[in-house]
């Protein structure tokens, strides 16, 4: 029931970047969305491809740590898209030149399988990503194809063999277009001429209708008078995903109190409801501490502290005793990178409003 009253029924906001991502879908060509996670990468890009009536595969490189875990991804997304019989039959017909074969007996549902000999991957490679243009061009469709998290292929692709041929593949397939989902584009992207679709936070103007309508779908308002909603804002910084956790835990909270009869929420039950959260996730922030280097978690606590448009400044650097030079560029670059921190377009702060209160208050 708490899902169906706050899981968005659409996008909120985006109008400007959904189109700009329909018209390019629309066109075959290929792009890169950006910003931090949990801002609606993925529903944007979802919400476009179906709109265009395009057929979508998602490939979690963050999944793959190997290879094969990548092969086995995208062979298991290409039958995941293209499942219908008739559908099956034309990959069936394709795999006959190619070195696996479409297993219906096996396993629970229809696999693409292949030898388990060594050398074998990059023609397999090599035929899986040609495999939705031939299906487009079969069905007379369109296809997306998007990556999250795409650098990580470096960990296993040392060489770059598999990045440069995706690279040149993204380039050449006409029928295909290719989403690059990443929290900040990287050099390569901008010389390759890609668009660049990069989501920033919403506004309260935008958030807060989604806020109105949800709580009153579980049949429960602000208090006028309380400075509740602007309260709420204010704690999620117009992050979608972290706007939603909240709001879930602040209807839990309320059901479990004697006010839960009154259908008002009041600014304390916000506040009360913050809190509450990140206890509960503490653990998982004092973790991500942990596994900072350590230049890094210092300048991530004094961003927490102290925002600034100014990180390089000289007087910043004594007030907050950071490194100087390229070490304390370095951090911003991977605190930013990592999604943990905005870069110079809006302030060096934190991204995360969980992450950023949860400093606050143990700092």
């Amino acid at each position: 029931m708490m899902k169906i009253f706050f899981t968005p029924q659409g996008l909120i906001g985006r109008e400007a970047e959904l189109k700009q991502v329909c018209q390019l879908l629309q066109e075959d060509r290929d792009c890169a969305v950006t910003g931090i996670p949990g801002i609606g990468r993925r529903r944007l890009l979802r919400t476009a491809a179906k709109q265009v009536g395009s057929r979508s595969l998602e490939i979690d490189c963050l999944r793959c740590h190997s290879a094969r875990q990548f092969l086995r991804l995208l062979a298991d997304s290409l039958i995941d898209v293209f499942s219908d019989p008739a559908e099956l039959a034309k990959i069936q017909q394709w795999s006959q030149g190619q070195p696996l074969t479409l297993d219906r007996i096996q396993s629970p549902k229809v696999r693409l399988i292949w030898p388990t000999l060594a050398g074998k991957e990059w023609a397999l490679f090599q035929g899986l990503l040609a495999l939705p243009q031939q299906m487009a061009e079969w069905l007379g469709c369109r296809v997306v194809v998007m990556f999250y998290n795409f650098p990580h292929i470096r960990s296993w692709d040392r060489q770059g063999k598999w990045e440069t041929y995706l690279r040149q593949e993204i380039q050449l397939q006409s029928r295909v277009s290719y989403a690059l989902i990443s929290t900040v584009a990287e050099p390569w992207v901008y010389a390759s001429q890609l668009p660049v679709i990069h989501l920033a936070p919403l506004t309260d103007a935008e958030l807060q209708p989604w806020l109105m309508n949800s709580f009153a779908r579980a049949g429960l308002k602000f208090d006028s008078e309380s400075q509740a909603v602007k309260l709420f804002l204010s704690y999620v910084q117009g992050h979608i995903k972290d706007a939603i956790t909240l709001a879930q835990r602040l209807w839990l909270n309320h059901q479990a109190t004697e006010k839960s009869t009154s259908g008002i929420l009041y600014a304390d039950q916000v506040h009360s409801s913050m809190l509450s959260l990140v206890q509960d996730i503490g653990v998982t922030f004092e973790a991500l501490l942990l596994l900072l280097p350590l230049t890094q978690a210092r300048l991530l606590e004094s961003l927490a502290l102290d925002p600034t448009h100014s990180p390089q400044s000289t007087a910043y650097i004594k007030k907050h005793q950071l490194s100087r030079g390229g070490g304390l560029q370095g951090a911003l670059n991977s605190l930013e990178q990592k999604g943990l921190i905005y870069g110079p377009r809006f302030g060096y702060r934190i991204a995360l409003p969980l992450l950023d209160f949860w400093l606050k208050q143990r700092l």
